[in-house]
């Protein structure tokens, strides 16, 4: 695999859109979050009803959920990275060509679900090392507490690049699995969520496959009074990890399947 995975960095490391959406991510997940310390500092600091409201959201140990909340919605930027780079496999025909060289169909798309992973964990490194600066600028001592929002965006993250994955080995065409996975991921799923919604009293929606992940990170700026007022309920975890572990599976076993017996 490590063999396999030099081979992959070859392409990476020419590769210009892979540097340029990868600078860009890193530089938008810290200045999301220090936008947000930034605005926390000039209005809800200054305020004592603001601070009642909204809490301190960019201290510790409440800076793990909202830096992780903010970076969720930057999660688009490495799946695209992946569609692009996977479907120009298929564009300019190196799949052929490393199947000619002796890879198996299964060390092609093994190394691809290896590569998600490890993007997703540098994604998750960078909203690591951005909450901590960003906590430490604050007046709170440091603190783990809360830190298990870094896995639910790690786990969140996986997901949305694994639906990438699967979108680019099933779809083959940039343009059109870029545009699909966009509309799928912010609009279709959210669509059919609030229909279930709407006509079933359960509430399914929060229970699809991006939709269950999306849920581990609730939004973090009015907890003070979401608590008070209990209009939220806290979502059931071990029901939402579950399923995130369940899809997961379900998205590399479709892929994996689609690939080994798809014509080259």
């Amino acid at each position: 695999m490590l063999k396999l995975l030099k081979i992959e960095w070859l392409k990476l490391r020419h590769y210009r859109t892979f540097w340029v959406l990868g600078i860009l991510y890193l530089v938008s997940v810290f200045a999301a979050g220090y936008i947000g310390y930034r605005i926390e500092q000039e209005t809800v600091a200054k305020s004592a009803e603001l601070k009642m409201i909204a809490g301190t959201a960019f201290t510790f140990p409440d800076v793990w959920q909202s830096v992780s909340w903010l970076s969720t919605l930057l999660v688009f930027m490495p799946a695209l990275l992946i569609i692009t780079f996977v479907t120009n496999e298929f564009v300019y025909k190196t799949h052929r060509q490393n199947i000619i060289d002796g890879w198996s169909r299964m060390q092609f798309i093994s190394v691809k679900i290896v590569l998600v992973i490890l993007l997703s964990v540098l994604a998750t490194i960078a909203v690591l090392i951005t909450a901590f600066i960003i906590g430490m600028l604050g007046d709170r001592m440091f603190s783990w507490e809360d830190s298990h929002y870094i896995l639910y965006f790690f786990i969140q993250s996986l997901s949305y690049n694994g639906v990438a994955l699967l979108f680019a080995i099933l779809l083959k065409r940039t343009g059109l699995a870029l545009g699909l996975f966009l509309a799928y991921a912010y609009f279709l799923e959210n669509l059919i969520g609030n229909l279930l919604d709407w006509k079933l009293e359960a509430r399914p929606g929060a229970y699809l496959p991006l939709n269950s992940t999306d849920k581990l990170i609730p939004f973090p700026f009015i907890k003070n009074v979401t608590k008070q007022m209990k209009i939220l309920e806290g979502p059931d975890y071990t029901t939402l990890l579950i399923l995130a572990a369940v899809y997961l599976g379900l998205y590399f076993y479709f892929t994996i399947r689609k690939f080994r017996t798809e014509d080259l």
